[in-house]
């Protein structure tokens, strides 16, 4: 049964989960405490893969009214994602801005703007630049991509240079088969094994890597670019937790990047394929926002 509904403003949304009201309480306890808090200067988005099987509209609307600083699209078999001008319209709408454009290079996204692989990335990147988004998140090459794979590093610095949009390669991880592990990626799953001047950092992937996400954070040190906020509990399987039901650091990641003046993009990226409702489903958005903008809370005068 989805949870009650509290009129805000012109629309319906739900009550608070127990962790909207435990950030909001934690913060309420600081400033009470007369602690100074200031807020990281970094956005927090919300990813259209957040809100699947629901398409990217909803993803504009619930960002729009949960109150989330932008969107990071996922480009994906839906046409609305593949689309600039219908973005650029449901930006508009809904006033909110695309920070972010996830390129089709996903198993299931393999026929997304064609077979060649670079198309996909040049689409993705034209599709930033007409959208006003300075960053475009790629996955490393797949294994049997071979051709791909050997001129992947500079082909994503070059084109990153030449228009000016940031290309962040996203850590992924080795895929497991029957107690084997597979490496699936080329040049490898571990971008600070790679020259990739901007890294996406996904929390999720991390611990099914089984790594900490806040050890290869420090290791990637500026290359840092952009992350993906979500927890794992170090299951074989990609989970996509909201933050906090997981093993990951997201607590102190965040935290440390704020201290430390980041100003890249927090991306929510959660799974709540299994939500039983829309309730539910705005509930773990809900949660996973609060969870952000309090642990991106940082004290005044913290060094950065």
């Amino acid at each position: 049964m989805p949870p009650p509904a509290a009129v805000a403003g012109d629309g319906v949304v739900p009550l608070p989960g127990a962790g909207v009201a435990r950030a909001r309480a934690t913060a309420a306890g600081s400033q009470r405490s007369g602690r100074p808090v200031r807020v990281s200067p970094c956005p927090v988005a919300l990813s259209s893969s957040s809100v699947y099987p629901l398409g990217v509209t909803e993803a504009f609307e619930m960002a729009a009214r949960l109150g989330y600083d932008g969107v990071e699209v996922m480009v994906w078999t839906d046409p609305l994602t593949q689309d600039a001008g219908s973005l650029s319209r449901l930006s508009a709408r809904y006033g909110i801005p695309v920070l972010a454009v996830h390129a089709p290079t996903l198993l299931v996204t393999q026929r997304v703007w064609g077979r060649e692989p670079w198309a996909k990335i040049t689409g993705a990147v034209d599709m930033a630049a007409e959208l006003g988004a300075p960053t475009v998140v790629a996955h490393p090459p797949f294994r049997w991509q071979r051709e791909y794979a050997l001129s992947f590093v500079d082909g994503v610095r070059d084109i990153s240079r030449r228009s000016g949009i940031r290309i962040a390669v996203e850590n992924m991880f080795p895929w497991r088969a029957r107690s084997r592990e597979v490496q699936a990626y080329l040049p490898g799953w571990d971008p600070t094994e790679s020259d990739y001047d901007h890294v996406t950092l996904d929390l999720s992937h991390c611990a099914t890597a089984g790594t900490d996400s806040l050890a290869m954070a420090r290791q990637l040190g500026s290359r840092l670019a952009h992350v993906h906020l979500t927890d794992g509990s170090g299951s074989s399987k990609d989970e996509h937790l909201v933050p906090g039901r997981g093993t990951q650091p997201a607590a102190a990641l965040l935290g440390e990047l704020a201290t430390g003046g980041w100003q890249g993009t927090v991306v929510v990226e959660v799974n709540t394929r299994r939500s039983r409702g829309q309730g539910e489903r705005e509930l773990d958005i809900a949660e996973s926002l609060a969870f952000a903008r309090l642990h991106l809370a940082a004290p005044a005068g913290a060094e950065a």
